[in-house]
């Protein structure tokens, strides 16, 4: 079952260092922008809820 906050692991995109980011599921599909947690790059998030109650996230950098 997914809960309204997951955590998950991401890698990012422009220093490859691994960090864990907490995931709002609440609401269906969202891209929102975070900044890396080491080298404070923006990172574009791609959140989809998937129809068997997972989730689906991807990570890019700002120009992919």
């Amino acid at each position: 079952m997914l809960h309204p906050l997951e955590e998950s692991t991401i890698m990012c995109p422009y220093c490859g260092e691994s960090f864990t980011v907490i995931i709002d599921c609440s609401h269906a599909d969202q891209d929102y922008i975070e900044d890396c947690e080491v080298c404070c790059r923006p990172i574009e998030f791609h959140l989809r809820i998937t129809d068997n109650n997972n989730y689906q996230l991807s990570v890019n950098s700002e120009n992919e």
